[in-house]
């Protein structure tokens, strides 16, 4: 290993940064999976996801009416989120054994994350509608975002790079046999 930069002909003056590549997030930049329309046979991830294995959709918790999963996309490791299998866009369209199943899951999802990761705090919110951020505007979710003393360094504010340390896999079975049994 070289402590050079690499020269690169042609591409102006070196700068001596290290680079990291990370072309597995054009995926996400480029959409890809994101819904063709706002219903539930438009191509929506949240709808497709629980027909799959556990392991495969990245599924920490099943509940009767939402489920925890993780993001793809994570902003930090052990990033999930709680879906409500119902294909609902606006949180107020959930009913009311929705929402408090929603609500359990979260506070579930927080003790998990605590047990396993040793979380200090969390960021928890959704964003609703297209132009409040949400990726996937047509399928509600909740973002369980963990987070703790000092997580933020140079990488995501002058490399706009998040380094995850662990596999989703194993983030989701770390998660999965952490997650509280009551």
């Amino acid at each position: 290993m070289t402590s050079e930069p690499e020269q690169q002909l042609g591409v102006g003056t070196p700068d001596a940064f290290q680079r990291l590549w990370t072309p597995h997030r054009m995926a996400y930049i480029q959409g890809e999976n994101k819904p063709s329309g706002p219903g539930a046979d438009d191509g929506c991830p949240f709808c497709s996801i629980p027909a799959k294995s556990d392991e495969d959709g990245l599924i920490v918790r099943r509940g009767e009416h939402v489920y925890a999963v993780l993001n793809l996309y994570p902003y930090n490791g052990g990033h999930l989120m709680t879906v409500p299998y119902r294909h609902v866009a606006d949180y107020t369209e959930l009913n009311a054994v929705e929402t408090a199943e929603l609500a359990e899951l979260t506070k579930q999802a927080m003790t998990a994350l605590r047990t396993a990761s040793g979380a200090h705090g969390f960021n928890i919110g959704m964003n609703q509608g297209t132009v409040a951020g949400a990726g996937i505007a047509a399928h509600l979710h909740q973002h369980v975002v963990p987070r703790w003393g000092g997580d933020t360094n140079f990488m995501p504010v002058v490399g706009h790079t998040k380094v995850l340390p662990q596999l989703l896999g194993d983030t989701r079975k770390m998660l999965a046999d952490a997650w509280p049994t009551r």
